[in-house]
């Protein structure tokens, strides 16, 4: 999965693991001590779980490939399996089931010390320390990587919260802009490469593996992802009152749970405004909207329309008229401010049209960053998938047709995640995701 690095890169990755952790404590600090065991979203653990989880989760995947033992078994099940965000089966422990906690980070504290001591000693030699023939490098990558994944889960999670349950940070401008002009761009037929080749050096995940082509046909893709303005037009148009734009599961899930408009939005006297991580404000008609999965399907059939699929949306970002493949949908330039709204840099969107030097080749707008972007496709593997030994139900657990694919990246998704090749995935009926889309013609 991952070629062995020299030492030197070694001690980068573990670095770079110590940097996000440093960003997960910064992140739980701005949950005052009295909400650390509210449940901001219901289908998910309460803020407590997340404390122990991260460390609970690297400590499982490393400790017996280091040579350790474990010195609290008990939390290292407790910890060990956050929850997918399933219809029905809402978790119902309490506060008073969880440790104190003092008493987790104390164990939170005692792991790091331990992964700390051993892990640099261990570089040094990294395929000496393995895991069902994955050398220690490629398991410091998937601790990495989890951790953040987690730094976006937790975000949106804690952006469920009343804002007086939060400490307020410094303030971000909100950027301004031109007026988006909605329009549609002519994609011309050619193939998308999906996938890593099973050799590649570059670190995935065992549902990104194996490369393979597929052939295209010529499709008009949104320029832009569809905006707050856009998607008010449609619930003013009677939107989520017409069953003709819902299919029968979530027209049954939005009657059933009162949904009228997306999670993020709060109507007042005055008109909508939307709820940001740290304020609420009148509408920003120019940034993108998120919304479920059922919710956006919705919105394309009105507009007589369709998401599009994960390939179509692939050769949007990546592909060429000359068939030259890019790295990222702007070229090969590594990932940027300038370039897109993405790696922590923001915590919330900006207009659709900020960064003209991010489009494609074909003139596409932010595809990577300022909201992940749902596709018609469900959830699967890849030709050649093999599972994780270590980690088998990572992906494979999800691949029941539930799940469906999103593309791109949020502005709390990091750098190293906005490869061609990595895929996220949820439910049609999971609202709290930093997760918009763009619609292609049928």
């Amino acid at each position: 999965m991952l070629a062995s690095p020299d030492v030197a890169t070694s001690h980068t990755l573990l670095e770079r693991l110590v940097d996000a952790r440093r960003h997960c404590d910064e992140l739980f600090s701005i949950v005052r001590s009295g909400s650390l065991y509210d449940r901001p979203i219901p289908e998910r653990h309460r803020i407590i779980f997340y404390i122990g989880h991260l460390e609970a989760f690297d400590w499982n995947l490393l400790y017996d490939v280091l040579g350790l033992k474990s010195f609290h078994p008990e939390f290292d099940k407790l910890f060990a399996f956050g929850i997918d965000p399933v219809d029905g089966g809402l978790p119902t422990d309490q506060p008073a089931d969880w440790p104190s906690v003092n008493v987790v980070r104390d164990y939170v504290s005692k792991v790091c010390a331990a992964l700390d001591e051993t892990v640099a000693d261990a570089l040094r030699n990294p395929q000496t320390h393995s895991r069902d023939g994955f050398g220690l490098d490629t398991l410091l990558h998937v601790a990495l990587e989890h951790r953040l994944m987690h730094l976006e889960t937790l975000a949106y999670m804690l952006h469920q919260l009343p804002l007086a349950s939060k400490i307020p940070q410094l303030s971000e401008t909100i950027p301004a802009s031109a007026p988006v002009a909605p329009r549609m761009i002519k994609i011309s037929a050619g193939t998308a490469t999906l996938g890593l080749p099973r050799d590649s050096e570059t670190f995935g995940w065992d549902n990104e593996f194996e490369t393979h082509s597929v052939d295209v046909p010529a499709f008009e893709i949104d320029q832009f992802m569809v905006t707050n303005r856009q998607f008010l037009q449609f619930m003013n148009a009677g939107g989520y009152e017409n069953s003709a734009h819902w299919d029968d599961e979530s027209w049954t899930w939005k009657t059933r749970q009162s949904i009228s408009h997306p999670v993020f939005w709060k109507k007042t006297k005055n008109g909508w405004i939307l709820c940001t991580m740290f304020d609420e404000i009148p509408l920003p008609f120019n940034w993108p909207v998120y919304v479920s999965h059922a919710e956006a399907s919705a919105y394309a059939r009105w507009a007589g329309k369709s998401l599009p699929t994960e390939e179509q949306w692939h050769r949007a970002a990546y592909g060429s008229h000359d068939e030259t493949k890019r790295q990222y949908p702007w070229g090969n330039e590594a990932p940027s401010p300038v370039l897109g709204n993405f790696d922590f840099h923001r915590w919330d969107p900006e207009p659709v049209n900020s960064h003209p030097q991010g489009q494609s080749a074909f003139g596409v707008h932010g595809m990577l960053g300022n909201g992940w972007e749902w596709t018609s496709s469900v959830f699967g593997f890849l030709p050649g998938f093999v599972p994780f030994s270590f980690y088998p139900g990572y992906s494979a657990n999800f691949f029941d047709g539930k799940h469906f694919v999103m593309k791109g990246g949020s502005p709390r998704t990091a750098a190293c995640m906005l490869r061609p090749t990595f895929r996220n995935w949820f439910q049609a009926h999971y609202q709290y995701m930093y997760a918009g889309f763009r619609c292609v013609n049928r």
